[in-house]
């Protein structure tokens, strides 16, 4: 007998550990570690992932498994492996490490039935629910809450007539598409084609078209190309000269687009260097990580393609990150055009069938190479040769929710399983990182020249608050609208960057002050043009304008701060013969919207682009020489100590949009703190005096990369229970750790409510604490039980970028 040890799909901490199932005779020679099961618990079926097989168990009376949902195992080893290193750094469950390395459409849907135990029951049931069966033996709960029915049903279930049976259903299949093919040998078929009356014209010009192709063809394109009808196909297939099949096809997001062939470039003395030694560790098939630090533009891109070319050649596979959507539609054209089919492309924009389909052709071996946002790290490689990071100071390389982990060091932990090289590119890496490559942890290499030898743009800083001095109340300085002015006249293109989505930041009475703030959260109402909405951009919650103040009902309701759209119809009122893009999530919430509103732009249908922050990073466009800054603050005030250091990478980012090719570039960065050490630095590109200045405070005041820091969280619907259990919890830590650690809090935290509910937090920063997991550990087990009535909620983050 054999016996499976199965992780099951309910994450709490009584049942993260494997429960032990008998495996039925028809599998034992077929189940393996890393499949998909579903299996019985309590009342309850569930979907499972089998982490081990043995041949005893210490449970006397065990449970079969009831169906294997895999051929082949999605996780591999190295995978189940990784699930327990997240279980250990992130304190998630092994469950949701698992269920966060696979697709999305591989997650289980629950569905509840209801069964009709026997057949003889069916007459002592009450006749409305003999009419809902209706000669049916099972039927979904849906109709039962449809039928407002489930006081009744809930009877003949305690009465030991009905019962309640949870059914799972995948969340996509395969797809399958209609094909045709000829059912007899090819001089038999034009036996029957001469045979044929002369009537029957389509069906034999179905016949010579499926002889000419000599294989099955698509009933789509059957009918296009030869005009015939369903119905004459249908008759080949009564008379048996043609058969019917299903064919399982790819969902391709990129089917309707051709990529045209790329050769590698010629490389720079520089890149050169940083290439070689990066070939030499995976050729010696040696893990190391390197910090390639180059400035925008500098061709780092060109040095990861050449490298993946080297890591293709021994055979082996490679993963590429790159932040969210916003690089992939012109990063997938430069790897598509340089490898082809060989690529897989996994990022947010894909629907759920089409990241499957992605996911598979990786796991069938289909594609050596994966490009893809965060979740690509755990793309199922058995042969892995590098990883690369783009932009690794990116913050959506962390995860928000469990498992809380971070790519860059997923990516270091499967790099050393497999002996390959790691590369984190970057033109203002984390200090994190910096701080390692300058102390050798990381092996750094430096591309500190443009390829185009116009070098870096002029930057010019506006002080906004000389501007409203001398009487310009526009959201435009005086230099931003001239040389807008200018690049139009030109026929040159511009960038507009406002990290703000919306029309304006926040509503208020001018005669009472009050301002519009969401019920269900601390937070202020972004009013939206389009359609005349208040809206909050963390739950949701939408409601129309209002033209009375409800505090004092004073009719003096203005609009204070600018967002993209406001912006947007200035500019169409103050140049209306410029053609302008927005993006931001609102413009860019329909799929593909991304990848048409670029193309546009690059195109050069458009004058000016104007966006958040998916438009600061990766976009290269030859004729674009000027980039705007609205307001460079946006982020400098947020109550986080990354805060500089966000503005700092961002202002970069997006100048580097500038004088990328022949036409130099310019910047206008406008501020009303330009004295800023980051912005100044920003402006002078001079990442090294940034570094030093920044590292010298975030020592004074213990900060990472000084300090190792844990954020924990605690939320519930009433405050007084949020803030005492988050005291308990800073006093339990006061007890366990030793002296060195210092921990801050309990404060409430900077957005207090959110969804209704109010929120608290303690920190704690440390350098070395032997007892910190288990503590934390401790900490969860301990409101385990009230977490799990829903009323209180506790996140604890051990490396934490959000701190709001």
């Amino acid at each position: 007998m054999k016996i499976a040890s199965v992780i099951v799909d309910v994450p709490s901490r009584q049942t993260d550990r494997p429960f032990d199932y008998i495996i039925p005779e028809q599998w034992e020679d077929i189940l393996k570690p890393g499949m998909r099961v579903t299996v019985p618990f309590g009342p309850r079926r569930l979907q499972g992932f089998v982490v081990g097989i043995k041949s005893q168990s210490e449970v006397e009376r065990l449970k079969p498994i009831e169906a294997v949902l895999d051929v082949t195992p999605v996780l591999n080893e190295e995978l189940l492996e990784l699930g327990k290193y997240l279980t250990e750094t992130t304190l998630c469950f092994a469950i949701s490490a698992y269920q966060a390395m696979l697709p999305a459409a591989m997650k289980a849907k629950y569905e509840k039935e209801i069964h009709l135990i026997r057949e003889e029951y069916r007459p002592l049931l009450p006749q409305e629910i003999q009419a809902l069966f209706a000669g049916r033996s099972a039927i979904a709960w849906k109709e039962v809450e449809q039928a407002k029915l489930w006081r009744t049903v809930q009877k003949a279930i305690q009465q030991g007539y009905l019962e309640v049976v949870y059914q799972i259903k995948e969340k996509a299949g395969k797809k399958v598409v209609k094909h045709i093919q000829l059912a007899m040998p090819p001089q038999q078929i034009r036996q029957a084609i001469e045979a044929m009356p002369a009537r029957a014209v389509k069906q034999k010009q179905v016949l010579t078209f499926l002889l000419s192709k000599n294989e099955a063809v698509p009933m789509q394109e059957l009918i296009e190309q030869t005009s015939a009808s369903y119905a004459s196909v249908k008759s080949l297939v009564e008379k048996g000269l043609v058969v019917e099949k299903e064919i399982e096809v790819y969902r391709d997001p990129y089917e309707h687009r051709t990529f045209a062939k790329t050769k590698p470039l010629p490389l720079t003395v520089e890149q050169e260097k940083a290439l070689s030694a990066i070939v030499k560790r995976v050729r010696a098939n040696e893990h190391r990580v390197f910090l390639l630090y180059g400035v925008t533009g500098s061709g780092k891109t060109e040095v990861y393609m050449q490298a993946m070319e080297e890591v293709l050649r021994q055979g082996k596979e490679a993963i590429v990150l790159v932040p969210e959507i916003s690089l992939t539609p012109q990063m997938v054209e430069r790897f598509k055009g340089r490898f082809g089919s060989q690529v897989a492309v996994l990022h947010s924009g894909l629907s759920v069938g089409e990241k499957y389909d992605e996911w598979r052709k990786i796991h069938r071996k289909e594609v050596r190479l994966v490009v893809g946002a965060r979740s690509a790290i755990f793309a199922p490689f058995e042969n892995l040769g590098m990883i690369i990071i783009d932009e690794e100071h990116e913050a959506s390389y962390k995860q928000e929710e469990n498992p809380r982990y971070h790519a860059r060091d997923v990516a270091i932990y499967r790099a050393r399983l497999h002996g390959c090289p790691v590369v984190l590119g970057s033109a203002t890496p984390s200090l994190e990182t910096f701080a390692r490559a300058k102390k050798g942890v990381y092996e750094l290499l430096t591309l500190p020249k443009r390829i185009s030898d116009n070098g870096m743009p002029d930057v010019h800083i506006v002080d906004m608050r000389e501007e409203l001095r001398s009487g310009n109340r526009s959201m435009f300085s005086r230099m931003l609208f001239e040389k807008l002015k200018e690049r139009l006249h030109k026929g040159e293109q511009s960038v507009l960057f406002l990290n703000r989505r919306g029309y304006s930041t926040f509503v208020m009475c001018r005669d009472c002050g009050h301002v519009i703030r969401c019920p269900h959260c601390d937070i202020s109402l972004t009013y939206h043009r389009a359609g005349q909405r208040l809206k909050c951009h963390y739950c949701g919650h939408e409601e129309p304008i209002m033209y009375r103040c409800p505090s004092c009902g004073s009719e003096h309701i203005r609009f204070f701060g600018t967002g993209t759209q406001k912006v947007e119809e200035e500019l169409t009122k103050l140049l209306p013969e410029a053609r302008v893009i927005r993006m931001d999530v609102d413009t860019t919430s329909r799929k593909g919207a991304h990848e048409q509103l670029l193309s546009k732009f690059g195109e050069g249908k458009a004058d000016i682009l104007l966006g958040t922050q998916m438009i600061a990073k990766g976009l290269d466009f030859p004729n674009v020489t000027l980039v705007g800054v609205l307001a460079a603050d946006t982020m400098l005030h947020l109550p986080d100590f990354r805060a500089s250091e966000k503005t700092f990478q961002l202002l970069t980012q997006v100048s580097g949009r500038a004088g990328r090719h022949e036409l130099p570039g310019e910047v206008v960065i406008q501020s009303y703190t330009p004295e800023h050490y980051s912005i100044a630095l920003a402006a002078k590109h001079d990442y090294d005096a940034f570094y030093q200045r920044e590292m010298m405070l975030r020592k004074m005041y213990g900060y990472p990369p000084f300090y190792y820091l844990t954020l924990i969280t605690v939320s519930h619907q009433e405050i007084t229970k949020a803030a005492a259990v988050t005291e308990k919890i800073a006093a339990y830590l006061r007890a366990q750790l030793s002296k060195e650690a210092i921990i801050l809090g309990p404060v409430a935290s900077p957005i207090a409510r959110l969804h209704d509910r109010y929120r608290y937090q303690c920190m704690i920063k440390y350098k070395r604490e032997a007892n910190m997991t288990s503590a934390l550990k401790t900490i969860i087990d301990r409101y385990q039980h009230d977490a799990a009535q829903g009323d209180l909620s506790i996140t604890i983050d051990t490396n934490p970028y959000m701190m709001m």
